[in-house]
Order: C-alpha cells, then structure tokens, then sequence
C-alpha cells in the first residue's frame, strides 16, 4: 500500500467551450487517492489518448457518448500500470488499458479494464495502431467501405492517427492508387515517402476539388472522411458508380459555432448509386482478434509504419488535446506521464 499516492492529479472542463477551446476551459486539479475497493483495481497510469471525439463531449449535447461533466475529471483511453487490486486476476505490475484517462491515478472497474502485454508491443501502441484508432481505421476500411482489391482510396486527414493507418491498410491489401490530404507540404511529403500514398496534397493551397482530381483523373471507389466540409463534397464529386464513403470524423467543422453547411453535390449520390456510411468502432468489436492479428503482423513484417507525437507530462495534456485539433501531431497524439 506504500505506493499508494494521497493525491493525484486530475484535469477537470470547468466551462463548456465556445468555438474553439482555450487553456481557461480546463483546470488541473488535486483528488484524494484510495485504496480500491472489492472488484476494482488502482492504475497509475503511463499513457493516455486525446483524440477529436473529445472536443464533442466538451458541448452540453446528446450523441452517441455522454458530454463531460463540468468540475469533474474528463475521460479517455489511458494505459498503465496496477499498483493494487481488490479484483481477482489483476495483480500489481500488471499493465492495462481503460477509459479513465486525464489523471494519474485511476480507480477502474476491473470488469472495464484489459490486460495488455508490454512485450508484444510498446504500452502506448494500444492506444494507437493496436488501439481504438486502429481498430476504427480497420473497421472503417474493410466492414464499412467494403474495400476490395483494385479500389482506390483518397484518405482525408491523412497524417493523422487514423487517416495514416487507413492509407497504409489499403496499401497492403492491394488498393490500386491511395491519395491523401494533410494540412502541411511536410505532412504531404511524409505520407508519400513514409505511408506509402502513390498521391497527396495540401489541402491549404488550394481548392480541394481541383486538387483531388488532379491526383484521381479517374476517380475514386472509396473515401474514408476524417475531416468534413469541403473534403466531403470532393469526394462525391470523385467518387465512381458504387462509390462507397466512410464517414468517420468531420474536424474541419467541430470548432464551429454556426451549422456547417452540408454537401451541395449531395445529389450525385443518386446517379452514382453511392453509399455514404458513418462509423462507430464500438459497433465492430467481433473484428477485434482479426484486426490484432493482421495489424501485428504488418507491424512485425515492417510493412506498416506507426508514428506518435508524444508530449511529456500530465501538466501538457490539454495544450496535447488543442495541438491535435490544430494537426500538430503527426500519427497518434499521446501523453505520457514521467516521474
């Protein structure tokens, strides 16, 4: 019980925010750290996510996960390590992932957490390539957009935690071309040198219309859609007959104060027969051991690149959170905790 802590330290939302969130949104607070009760284990944790889907949970609205609280710890995927258990089959030392990020410590349900092996892959992959990112670009991908061999792929968002895994997935399994956007002429060339994309651009230096089809004269068969705006609306201009979109994430307009307008080509759907789905990951977990099979082997044959922006220390996590929501990050954004 001696490496039980009597405080740890907690980032609470105590506004909601308006547009874009500042650093007055957030406060890091002090909580009281007890042992666990019966069926619960205490985790220090290492590593912890920020991902788009948060800022979501920052506005006081109904959707698919409940919005934060305000003046209570935040929440997401965080992985660490037990200090002490009160649950049966978790012992200290053990490493595990959960859902209580944005703190030091966590009192977890044992029922809610996973024990996850540090020899098989560095801990923060699990909240990255091998994690929920991962999985939604897998499910995304596969399940939703139906991809099959000889597609081709334009990936918006591209360099981003999901966007660089989809890219790279289609790559492996035979997409005849693979495009992708990012916000930065270094990003672009990084998805083509690094990832693998046979095409990208920057979607800063022009109009993304006219970009995208200059990098698919002959259009396109599946978009994965990170981003939103003006991305989506390309996209059904690229698309081909049966053309499927996967609609995972729509950044460019989470900040917003007024409702975006939607597609105005949405139309074309009709003619094109297309298919525009949106994606869930908690809808595809019978693709979990599939998914951890195939995503390790491709880590382990070098043929899938997995990239982190790793910012150090709790103290950092919400200028983390606001770095990503501006693309400061490259691959999956993480903070991880020292000391």
């Amino acid at each position: 019980m001696s490496q039980i802590p009597a405080v740890s330290r907690e980032w609470h939302l105590i506004r909601r925010p308006q547009g874009w969130p500042v650093a007055e949104d957030f406060a890091l607070r002090e909580a009281p750290v007890a042992a666990p009760a019966p069926g619960r284990i205490l985790v220090r944790n290492l590593h912890m996510s920020v991902d788009p889907y948060m800022r979501g949970r920052m506005n006081d609205v109904k959707s698919y996960v409940p919005p934060f609280r305000l003046d209570h710890p935040m929440d997401g995927g965080a992985v660490g390590e037990v200090v002490a258990s009160a649950a049966e089959g978790f012992e200290p030392g053990d490493h595990v992932l959960h859902g209580l990020g944005w703190r030091e410590y966590a009192d977890v349900d044992a029922a809610h957490a996973t024990k996850v092996d540090a020899s098989l892959a560095p801990l923060s992959a699990y909240l990255g390539v091998l994690g929920m990112p991962g999985l939604t670009a897998y499910a995304g991908l596969f399940e939703v957009a139906s991809f099959k061999e000889g597609d081709s792929v334009f990936v918006s968002g591209a360099a981003g935690a999901v966007g660089s895994l989809v890219g790279q997935f289609a790559r492996i399994k035979g997409a005849a071309r693979v495009i992708g956007s990012a916000g930065s002429d270094s990003k672009v060339e990084l998805l083509k040198d690094k990832y693998g994309f046979d095409a990208a651009f920057n979607y800063k230096n022009g109009p993304v219309a006219q970009a995208l089809r200059e990098a698919a004269p002959e259009g396109i068969d599946v978009y994965f859609d990170n981003v939103g705006g003006d991305h989506l609306e390309a996209a059904i201009s690229s698309l081909n007959v049966h053309g499927r979109a996967t609609l995972c994430g729509a950044i460019a307009q989470y900040n917003d104060t007024e409702p975006a307008p939607g597609p105005r080509n949405l139309a074309l759907a009709i003619g094109k027969r297309l298919r525009l789905q949106g994606v869930l990951v908690g809808d595809h977990a019978g693709l979990q051991p599939q998914f951890v099979e195939d995503v390790a082997g491709w880590l382990r044959s070098g043929r899938l690149v997995a990239d982190e922006t790793v910012v150090e220390g709790i103290e950092n996590a919400t200028g983390a959170f606001l770095g990503m929501l501006r693309g400061e990050n490259t691959g999956k954004m993480i903070v991880s905790f020292t000391g």
